[in-house]
């Protein structure tokens, strides 16, 4: 079955995180009101993009949790009044502690939610405070606990590494501590520094210092090493998760598969075409009666832009590329086609031809932006 995703943007936070740059606004009664009102004619006004049936519904923020549950069903439902559902579709909701309660959660799950990625960071209170989070781990503890009352059988936890005055220690203890609450999903990141941010403000001001790329590249094979002992499987750079419980949604967008992005700032791609919705929320709101204004058009590729970023965000998934899956989308083999790219990686020890597949090797894990720009 071709696959079809869609992405929902709710832009409402109770604060901005200090190392944060998505687009995202204090929730404020009339404009959350307004902003869903476009957003469900957005939704309706998608209903020709595709023929495909949706297998996954993906809704991030900001942090979806803040504006009234009421919302969030009305545009699951706007979505599955206008698009064909796949019987066992994925549908994914972020949320934050301090930010859900137990009636929220119930309102999701009817509304057809089955899967929950609650946003933690790190169950060190003083790491928490110190990337302005919201909330402390007893927080999280709680609103795990209230999903898992709920009957959420899928939950992912995201953490996050390399964190300024992070101390291996700190993290080892943040992993064994949610391991031990038995979720099916780990997403763990390291700290990147955005433009712009506060993080940055800080760390150019020298209040705060990253850790040496050693001390970071230790804590991700520390991670790994961990969760890989206790039954967590890494299926992409940063992503591990028990049988069966990868993200069928972030699997879909390192296949290249198609999606259709709603809501501020969103982003889509459809028949080889990127384009995006205006990031000022006014302007999206303002536009409600013209929603074509609000589409800014990034890049339409050609065959061979297409078949480069196939190869570059194929190599995030730890099996990699499918030669025999890239011959049937492009009809030719990629090691003929990139032969100069592979064989210098390979060269380089980055990566490695096995078989049907062409992945990153344990030394291209940790350069893998040097594998990326080769096809960039």
């Amino acid at each position: 079955m071709d696959r079809f995703g869609i992405y929902v943007h709710i832009p409402f936070c109770i604060s901005k995180c200090k190392y944060c740059d998505f687009i995202s606004f204090a929730c404020n009664n009339q404009k959350t009101e307004e902003y869903f009102e476009v957003l469900t004619r957005e939704i309706e006004s998608k209903k020709d993009c595709t023929n495909k049936e949706i297998t996954t519904i993906y809704i991030g923020g900001g942090t979806p949790s803040v504006p009234d549950s009421k919302y969030i069903v009305e545009i699951i439902n706007s979505i599955k009044n206008t698009f064909k559902i796949a019987k066992e579709c994925e549908i994914t909701i972020e949320v934050n502690p301090g930010t859900v309660t137990k009636e929220k959660l119930l309102d999701y799950k009817k509304a057809g939610v089955n899967r929950i990625s609650i946003g933690l960071q790190s169950t060190s209170d003083r790491i928490l405070k110190l990337l302005g989070r919201i909330h402390n781990y007893e927080q999280f503890i709680y609103t795990y606990n209230l999903a898992k009352d709920a009957g959420y059988n899928n939950i992912n936890i995201d953490l996050m590494l390399g964190i300024p005055t992070q101390t291996e220690s700190e993290l080892v203890d943040s992993i064994e501590k949610i391991i031990k609450l038995n979720p099916n999903h780990i997403s763990i990141y390291s700290l990147i520094v955005e433009e712009n941010t506060e993080m940055q403000r800080l760390i150019d001001s020298n209040e705060l210092e990253l850790p040496e790329e050693n001390i970071e590249r230790k804590m991700y094979w520390k991670t790994k090493k961990i969760l890989e002992k206790n039954g967590f499987k890494q299926y992409e750079i940063s992503n591990f998760a028990k049988k069966g419980y990868e993200s069928r949604h972030n699997l879909d967008c390192w296949n290249q598969e198609e999606y259709a992005g709603m809501g501020l700032a969103a982003h889509s791609y459809i028949d080889r075409k990127r384009f995006s919705n205006i990031d000022n929320i006014d302007e999206y709101i303002k536009n409600k009666n013209n929603l074509n204004k609000n589409i800014v058009v990034n890049e339409i590729q050609k065959k061979e832009d297409q078949a480069k970023e196939y190869m570059m965000i194929g190599f995030r998934k730890i099996d990699g590329i499918s030669i025999s899956e890239f011959e049937r989308k492009f009809r030719i083999n990629p090691l003929f086609y990139f032969r100069f790219e592979i064989d210098n990686l390979v060269e380089k020890g980055l990566i490695e031809v096995d078989l049907d597949r062409i992945k990153l090797t344990k030394k291209g894990l940790d350069f893998a932006n040097i594998v990326f720009e080769e096809f960039v």
